[in-house]
């Protein structure tokens, strides 16, 4: 069997929901793969002041995509970084965090339950079997023990995933990403990438994977791999005397944080199914021409899945997996502008009413007696309005009160 069927799965999974901050709408559809490896999460409400959402495009299988769909942002969560509100170290952390995860008892069992291979039944048993915290399968991310068996030694899978995920709190947004999945905002209608496709030719790449013992072969790592960076893929991370971070293939993301304004509309993130269709300034575009006919943001996701689906399978592109999430930002209320705000003519205006205020303030007692007829005494003293005496038919009330008023 090839990698591709004799005609597409055009079934698509989708899903809209919001909050006060911004709305979203996501998708996934398997296309012409034989099957479907990519993933994503979406937690619009990680907490009360933080939205999350990513995708992963896995190779090789499954299991890793889903690992990190269902595990990453629980990684995230944990991290006392994240608490202390640096989002970028929070984010670091989880991707390096997913390799470790998925070694051992524990890990190997995990992904068998996730994967699509013939070991998925088997591999259950021999987890529950084995395991000294079976009943913990479905625990958090908190509870991820070492456990004995059979797969103790699993250094962890050979399938990998690549991971773009965006954390968007309060005006912040902090991108993380291993791999070609991408981001972009659109800011004005312009297309700003807030990440980078991580391909084994890029300077920066090629020296790691050099460094590291590994070659380039027409463009794929050890002529086999056509990413430079990844979730999973064990075989190229098997030095021993280096890091994490300087592996052939390591998980470590790029990092790229940026304020955003009233001019940032609404941001995407892609899996490579759709970015090898087109450039992110077509896919801006072709969004907000959807967004001035349709309000559901997931239909938007689907017609971009058809507008690149290919007819065929004799080009290649248009072929792959396809998923993206759509997130539209919703406009704060904004607060008054302060004083140093104010253009120059707004701030004149409130100074000279501000005067005026203020002599209407020291004149109000001239003024409230001229009006209600009333007379004050030379020394501008009032008495109480109790205190009113009835002086023949000019009926002059004099009021006496023990404050006095300025001139």
């Amino acid at each position: 069997m090839g990698v591709y069927l004799s005609s597409p799965k055009t079934d698509k999974a989708s899903q809209d929901g919001e909050n006060d901050r911004l709305r979203y709408g996501l998708s996934s559809m398997q296309g012409w793969r034989t099957t479907m490896e990519d993933a994503h999460a979406a937690y619009p409400d990680l907490d009360s002041s933080t939205s999350f959402f990513g995708v992963y495009d896995g190779h090789g299988g499954q299991a890793v995509s889903k690992f990190c769909a269902k595990y990453l942002h629980e990684q995230v969560l944990k991290h006392e970084s994240y608490l202390s509100g640096d989002l970028g170290t929070s984010l670091q952390k989880a991707f390096l965090r997913m390799d470790e995860m998925m070694r051992g008892q524990r890990g190997w069992r995990e992904l068998s339950r996730l994967g699509d291979n013939v070991e998925k039944v088997s591999g259950m048993i021999e987890g529950l079997i084995w395991s000294p915290r079976s009943g913990q399968v479905n625990g958090h991310f908190d509870d991820w023990p070492d456990e004995e068996g059979p797969h103790s030694g699993f250094d962890g899978p050979n399938c990998g995933s690549t991971a773009c995920v965006a954390i968007i709190r309060n005006n912040q947004l902090v991108v993380a990403n291993a791999g070609d999945s991408r981001c972009v905002i659109s800011r004005k209608g312009q297309a700003y990438e807030m990440s980078k496709d991580h391909k084994p030719g890029l300077e920066v790449e090629r020296e790691r994977i050099r460094n590291a013992g590994g070659f380039i072969v027409v463009g794929r790592v050890n002529g086999t791999l056509n990413l430079s960076r990844a979730i999973g893929d064990t075989e190229f991370k098997q030095n021993k005397k280096l890091p994490a971070e300087q592996q052939i293939v390591t998980a470590n993301p790029d990092i790229k944080t940026v304020e955003l304004c009233d001019d940032d509309e609404f941001l995407v993130l892609a899996c490579d199914g759709i970015w090898d269709c087109m450039s992110s300034q077509q896919l801006v575009d072709y969004v907000h021409e959807q967004l001035n006919t349709e309000t559901k943001l997931s239909v938007i996701c689907e017609r971009v899945f058809s507008r690149c689906l290919a007819p065929n399978t004799n080009g290649g592109e248009g072929c792959d997996n396809m998923s993206m999430i759509l997130v539209q930002f919703k406009r704060p209320v904004q607060a008054g502008p302060s004083a140093e705000q104010q253009p120059t003519s707004s701030r004149q205006s409130m100074e000279e009413a501000s005067l005026w205020l203020l002599h209407l303030e020291k004149n109000r007692a001239k003024i409230c007696f001229s009006i209600c007829g009333l007379h004050l005494l030379p020394d501008h003293r009032a008495a109480d309005a109790g205190d009113v005496t009835d002086k023949g038919n000019n009926r002059n009330m004099v009021l006496w009160k023990k404050m006095e008023y300025a001139s």
